[in-house]
C-alpha cells in the first residue's frame, strides 16, 4: 500500500517510524514531515492545513490510505475531502472533531449524556467572566473555547491569575478567535491521565494510558506547554480503573456521538483526572498525544498499520492488539525561550552518538536538514524516547542520551517520570 501520513512533528515522526515497518506499507509519504521522518520516508511540501494540496497530492500519486496526525486539519475537515474523493483515511470527520474543536460543545454533550466531568459555566464577555469568578473565587480552570496548540488552558490558583487569563484570552487574544469564548471550570482534586483508545463508529479497543508533563520547567512549574515529556502506561490507571474510563466516559461518548448524528472514527484521547469519586473528563483530543504517541509506539507490539486500517474499515472487533510489558518514556528538548519567543536555525549536533542506542529512539519534531547539518526549526525540537523495565530505568537511559547531544540553545525537564518515581 501507498500510505500518506500528514503533519510534520514528534507524533508524525512516531507514526512513520511504527507505519514503515509494517509489511502492508510498500511506500511511505509524509506532508510536510521534517529532517527525521525524511531519513525513512519521502517528503512532500505541503502544509498539513493546506486541504486542497494533500488531496490533489494523495490522488496524482493514488496513495491508497492517509493518516492525519494534528488536529487542525481533522477540525477543517481533511478527512471528509479524502472521502469525497474516494481516498480512505485514519481519523474523524468535521462533524465529529468538534470534540476537540469546541470546548462547548463537548462540555455540553457530558452535560446532556450524564458523562462525568468539572461543573462549568461559558463566557463570552469579559465583564460577566470576572462576575463569575469574583462570586466562586480560585482555584479554578480557564479555558480557550476553541483550539489553541495545547496552551489554552491555564489553572488559576488565586482570583487574580483567573483575571489574567480572562484578559490574556478575551482582550490580548493570545489564541486569536479561540478566545472570543471562555470555560471556567471547577478546579478538580486528583492525578491527571491521558487514555487512549481507537474508536471505527461503534466498536472501541482501549489501547494504553500515559501521563504527560504539560509545565515548561521541573516541579510543574511556569506556564502550560504542548507537552515537555511523558510516559506509558500510567500507574495510575490499573486495569480496574480504565475499565471504569471505558464504561463511564468514553463508551457513552461514542454512543452519545451516534446519537446527535456525528458517528466517532479514529483515536479518541481522553484527559481525565482521576478524583476520590472516580475519573471525570478533562477534555477530549481527536488524535494521538504528542509526545503520548512517541512513548506509546514503543510499546506497540502489532503491526500499527493494521490497526489503523481496520479502525478506517469498521472491523476492530477482529483484532486483538499486543505490547511490550515494559515502561517507555520520552522526554522533549525545546528552543531556550519555548513557549515564548524562540530563534530558529541552531546546529544540533551528537545525534550520530545517540542514534542506534539500545531502545533508545531520537523522533524529530522542530527540525529541518541543511546539507548534512540538522537544524532547529521549532519550539519542541526532539522526543528522545526509550523503553525499558521500569520507569527509573527508562529514564536513566533517556537522560544519558540527551547527555550526549550538542545543543547550547536547547533545554529540557529533567524530571519526567517523577509521580510514578515517586509511587
Amino acid at each position: 500500500m501507498k500510505i500518506l501520513v500528514v503533519g510534520s512533528g514528534g507524533r508524525e515522526h512516531a507514526l512513520c517510524w511504527a507505519i514503515v515497518k509494517s509489511p502492508k506499507c510498500k511506500k511511505l509519504y509524509c506532508a510536510p514531515g521534517n529532517a527525521g521522518i525524511a531519513q525513512i520516508a519521502e517528503c512532500v511540501d505541503i502544509a498539513a492545513e493546506d486541504l486542497d494540496g494533500v488531496v490533489a497530492f494523495a490522488q496524482q500519486s493514488k496513495i491508497d490510505f492517509v493518516v492525519v496526525g494534528p488536529e487542525g486539519p481533522l477540525v477543517m475537515g481533511l478527512v471528509d475531502r479524502l472521502d469525497a474523493a474516494g481516498i480512505k483515511a485514519f481519523g474523524p470527520t468535521a462533524d465529529a472533531a468538534i470534540l476537540e474543536g469546541s470546548k462547548i460543545f463537548t462540555k455540553d454533550l457530558c452535560a446532556k449524556y450524564g458523562i462525568p466531568t468539572a461543573d462549568y459555566e461559558q463566557f463570552d464577555e469579559c465583564d460577566s467572566a470576572k462576575e463569575y469568578i469574583i462570586r466562586h473565587h480560585a482555584p479554578l480552570v480557564v479555558k480557550a473555547e476553541g483550539l489553541a496548540a495545547g496552551k489554552g488552558v491555564i489553572l488559576c490558583r488565586n482570583d487574580n491569575e483567573a483575571f489574567a487569563a480572562i484578559d490574556h484570552m478575551m482582550t490580548e487574544r493570545a489564541f486569536g478567535e479561540s478566545g472570543d469564548r471562555v470555560i471556567i471550570e471547577e478546579y478538580l482534586e486528583g492525578e491527571e491521565a491521558s487514555f487512549f483508545a481507537l474508536v471505527d463508529g461503534k466498536n472501541a479497543v482501549p489501547l494504553v494510558s500515559a501521563q504527560d508533563h504539560k509545565p515548561v520547567y521541573d516541579g510543574d512549574e511556569g506556564p502550560n506547554t504542548g507537552g515537555m515529556g511523558a510516559y506509558t502506561p500510567a500507574p495510575v490507571v490499573d486495569d480496574a480503573m480504565a475499565k471504569t474510563i471505558m464504561d463511564t466516559i468514553v463508551k457513552p461518548t461514542i454512543e452519545a456521538m451516534a446519537e446527535e448524528g456525528r458517528p466517532y472514527k479514529g483515536v479518541l484521547f481522553a484527559g481525565v483526572m482521576i478524583t476520590k469519586d472516580g475519573p471525570k473528563l478533562i477534555e477530549y483530543n481527536v488524535r494521538f498525544g504528542d509526545p503520548e504517541c512517541q512513548a506509546m509506539v514503543l510499546r506497540f507490539k502489532s503491526d500499527l498499520l493494521g490497526a489503523l486500517l481496520a479502525c478506517a474499515e469498521g472491523r476492530l472487533n477482529r483484532i486483538r492488539l499486543k505490547w511490550h510489558k515494559e515502561t517507555a518514556l520520552v522526554v522533549v528538548m525545546a528552543t531556550k525561550g519555548y513557549p515564548g519567543y524562540y530563534k530558529k536555525g541552531m546546529e544540533i549536533k551528537g545525534l550520530d552518538k545517540v542514534n542506534g542506542a539500545e531502545n533508545v529512539v531520537v523522533f524529530h519534531a522542530g527540525t529541518k536538514a541543511e546539507g548534512d547539518r540538522i537544524l532547529a526549526n521549532g519550539g519542541r525540537v526532539l522526543g528522545i524516547t526509550a523503553r525499558a523495565p521500569s520507569v527509573a530505568k527508562a529514564q536513566k537511559q533517556v537522560y544519558a542520551a540527551i547527555d550526549k547531544i550538542d545543543w547550547p540553545e536547547g533545554f529540557c525537564r529533567r524530571d519526567i517520570g517523577w509521580r510514578a518515581i515517586k509511587r
